[in-house]
């Protein structure tokens, strides 16, 4: 008998509930669009689904579906029944796009990446990441263990990093430093943005070995590889010295807080006494807001990153009094924090040596 007692529920809030659980199922078809380069094979032009379908060596009735659905999602258009063009936000699945996300949604939706995800409710209880139990191992030395899975990592991390590199160089007074070291700065294409817009700089970058792989193509693009030396190295270890100033991005969110401090120490001691750090990375507020749209808002984003970092590496994004009590941990005084315009969630922080040390 039915309970006649019950609150009414919306439409609005089950069909939000529906939106959230599709949208694992609208994450995997990226990736098969991706993959099956459907965006490249249309091209410029409007094509049928059977000319897609005959260029991506598909059967024509499934790949009819795949193209519909992307229609749907905003990625493609249907202009007659069968026949379709891409938007501007499905060019950011083509390879060769500038601005192209395909690297990014390959890892993004990679098994090593997702898998983990499924022992969420394990990382909740446990506080350890679930990536460890399930692979063997953590992240990074599953990386290291997977040279295409690592150029696809750094691929995807430069893909990210690339409205922050356009944005940095213009939200910060560079100008009274003479060297800049890059920490954990990957293919190098955030030093890369800052050293083009500053030609008195000269940069470092420091990272892994595989970290590195595809930085010394990204310096020969930009025509920076007289003024920016590679080294190699482990931050848990030191940091090189020699720089006035120090950049992380989406460094510290990987780590756990001890973790964190250790790597803030070793910046710390590079240091010189009027040297500055520069810490990117988003900040959660102090608490969270309520969103009740259909889509996934920035800050929603930055809190499953959030669980993104516990399930897989056991790290976690921040408040600025986080930020306060790890750098205070390491020896460093957090001095301001400003939202980095032009690239949403990202914030800048600045920390300098504390008083006395």
């Amino acid at each position: 008998m039915a309970n006649t007692d019950a609150p009414a529920v919306s439409t609005a809030d089950r069909d939000q509930i529906v939106r959230l659980v599709f949208g694992t199922m609208a994450a995997q078809t990226l990736r098969a669009t991706v993959r099956l380069r459907v965006v490249e094979h249309i091209g410029d032009t409007p094509r049928t689904a059977a000319d897609v379908a005959a260029e991506a060596g598909t059967e024509e009735q499934p790949m009819s579906r795949l193209l519909r659905a992307l229609t749907s999602l905003g990625l493609l258009n249907e202009h007659t029944p069968g026949t379709y063009s891409v938007t501007g936000t499905g060019t950011l699945l083509h390879r060769h796009h500038p601005a192209s996300l395909t690297s990014f949604v390959r890892v993004f939706t990679e098994p090593a990446v997702v898998r983990a995800w499924e022992h969420l409710d394990d990382s909740i209880r446990t506080g350890r990441p679930a990536f460890d139990t399930v692979f063997g191992t953590d992240f990074f030395t599953h990386l290291g263990q997977s040279p295409e899975l690592s150029g696809q990592f750094n691929a995807a991390m430069s893909q990210a990093v690339s409205e922050t590199a356009a944005a940095l160089p213009h939200a910060y007074d560079f100008g009274r430093f003479t060297s800049v070291t890059d920490v954990g700065g990957g293919d190098a294409t955030l030093l890369a943005g800052v050293l083009a817009a500053h030609p008195h700089l000269t940069g470092v970058l420091f990272d892994t070995a595989e970290g590195l792989a595809q930085a010394p193509a990204t310096l020969e693009r930009h025509g920076l590889k007289e003024r920016c030396s590679l080294v190699a190295g482990d931050f848990f270890t030191s940091v090189p010295e020699g720089s006035d100033l120090y950049l992380m991005k989406s460094v510290l969110h990987d780590w756990t807080d001890d973790q964190a401090v250790t790597i803030l120490g070793h910046c710390r001691d590079a240091l010189p006494p009027d040297g500055r750090l520069l810490i990117v990375e988003p900040l959660l507020p102090e608490a969270a807001d309520t969103h009740t749209g259909a889509s996934l808002t920035d800050g929603a984003i930055t809190y499953l990153s959030d669980l993104n970092m516990l399930v897989n590496l056991g790290g976690r994004e921040r408040t600025r009094k986080d930020f306060e009590d790890l750098c205070r941990r390491a020896g460093l005084t957090l001095t301001s924090s400003t939202p980095l315009a032009d690239a949403e969630p990202f914030w800048l922080l600045e920390a300098r040596l504390e008083s006395g040390t």
